[in-house]
């Protein structure tokens, strides 16, 4: 077999790996963690660079569910966006699979229903990044929905349980509307494969009620402003790793799918500039509202929170600046940016909890001699979600920039312009009181493991490292920017 034949042959295993491994761990129960999932968590990361050069321009693989060809059967698809989708969600979830291993401990309840529903969403992530049919794509939305709402009641505490119910009640709705948009799009036009949809759309009114009703589903589903009152709680309640893998991925999934909807399956619609921008205000309006809320927060996950709010707001500002390549640079860059810089996030967020029993910031002083590492990795990913040189936060803020005065609609550059200095703002009130001396409110101090510490590390040096790579980065995505833009 050629090699680009074998690694085709590969694409299947970013599904099966980890929904064999997460049954399997759930039948095994306690005893199966981590020593059996951490292992496939590290191959099935393994398994995306095998598969890169297929997503180089000209080398786009296709496999068909049971061998079945649209629109009778279902293709999987790995291209360019779906390579930086899929080669993120592996960076982060071996980052979160490490520090869960060094910080939960074995014989805890939580571990045994933990790793088969990381696995589970895992699986579904990486199943819906490489579908090509709308429903199985509703299906994948599905099993990554109710992967997350478990994991986040996991403890069974009271908090956590009303976050989640939220969520559920959200995601259900969102679904409802995904769902029905699918429905008229398949009575109207007989399939559901991204490519012979886009031959047969017409710009009439059932294509745009579909596309409505599809966008709105998915803003639910992603947490994007004004419909993002789930996120909040959910992230603020839910376990450390639990809240890296939602902000980190989790909401990029429904962003992902409205990339394909917009630029690929109703491409031609000419019909769209106008919904375009009204995307991009919503996007401005997280920015500030997601970033004003924030700064009110007393604690730090809740904080971290709102900011996954504000730093969703820089993906929108896509829509209405598409036209133009170095938006479409920018935005893939922040993707991953802000995934590897807001999962360590939260993960330094969980160590200092587990340090001080407590994550509020007033009372975090003296974390900066106590867990130093998590400080530097809290401050290394503070600095790519302002958007400082050289991180990667700072490439991709720089290049919508540059992509809002090429268009001519310089007025967006106020966005990540104003943005910025609202993130200095929260990310400078956490670093403020983590080098303060220890105060009465602080109280003792526990050790936590090393290695959940360089964790958290590793994934902020990734973030801040896209900066220096950031030419090349960009350079790297042409294959993922010329196909979402062919048309």
């Amino acid at each position: 077999m050629s090699t680009p034949a074998f690694a085709a042959a590969l694409v299947p295993a970013l599904v099966w790996i980890p929904l064999s491994l997460g049954a399997l761990s759930f039948v095994l129960g306690r005893a199966a963690s981590p020593w059996l999932v951490l292992p496939g968590l590290l191959a099935t990361a393994g398994v995306v660079p095998a598969l890169l050069p297929l997503a180089a321009p000209g080398g786009i693989a296709a496999y068909h569910l049971g061998g079945w060809m649209p629109p009778l059967g279902i293709a999987w698809r790995l291209d360019g966006l779906s390579a930086i989708m899929l080669a993120i969600t592996a960076i982060v979830s071996a980052g979160v699979g490490i520090f869960a291993s060094s910080m939960m401990n074995r014989m805890d309840r939580q571990s045994e229903w933990f790793w088969p529903l990381l696995l589970l969403l895992i699986a579904g992530l990486n199943a819906l990044f490489l579908t090509r049919d709308l429903f199985n794509a509703y299906v994948t939305l599905e099993i990554v929905s109710l992967a997350a709402v478990a994991l986040v009641t996991i403890t069974g505490t009271s908090a956590p349980i009303v976050a989640g119910m939220r969520y559920l009640l959200a995601a259900l709705a969102g679904s409802l509307s995904y769902l029905l948009a699918v429905a008229l799009l398949y009575a109207r036009y007989g399939t559901l494969d991204f490519d012979l949809l886009a031959t047969v759309m017409q710009d009439d009114p059932i294509g745009m009620l579909a596309l409505a009703l599809a966008t709105a589903g998915l803003f639910i589903k992603s947490a994007l402003f004004p419909l993002h009152v789930w996120l909040p709680p959910a992230h603020g309640s839910a376990p450390a790793p639990v809240s890296a893998m939602l902000s980190a991925l989790v909401v990029k999934a429904g962003f992902y799918l409205l990339l394909r909807l917009w630029f690929e399956v109703f491409a031609a619609l000419d019909s769209l500039a106008a919904a375009r921008v009204l995307i991009g205000l919503c996007g401005a309006g997280a920015v500030v509202w997601g970033s004003m809320l924030a700064l009110c927060q007393q604690r730090l996950k809740p904080l971290l929170a709102y900011s996954t709010v504000a730093q969703l707001g820089y993906l929108l500002l896509l829509f209405p600046l598409a036209e133009v390549v170095s938006a479409w640079q920018g935005t893939l860059i922040l993707v991953c940016a802000h995934g590897t810089a807001k999962a360590a996030m939260f993960l330094a967020a969980g160590i200092i909890l587990r340090a001080y029993g407590h994550d509020r910031i007033i009372a975090i002083g003296g974390a900066a001699r106590g867990v130093p590492l998590t400080t530097f990795a809290l401050g290394l990913a503070g600095v790519s979600l302002i958007g400082l040189p050289p991180s990667g936060g700072f490439a991709a803020k720089w290049l919508l920039l540059v992509a809002a005065f090429e268009s001519g609609r310089w007025w967006w550059s106020f966005v990540p312009l104003g943005g910025g200095l609202l993130a200095a703002g929260y990310v400078f009130i956490i670093l403020a009181r983590a080098f303060e001396a220890p105060s009465a409110d602080t109280g003792d101090f526990a050790q936590v493991p090393r290695v959940a510490e360089l964790a958290a590390l590793a994934l902020a040096l990734v973030s801040f490292m896209l900066g220096f790579a950031g030419n090349a980065v960009a350079i790297g995505l042409d294959s993922a920017i010329a196909e979402m833009t062919r048309s």
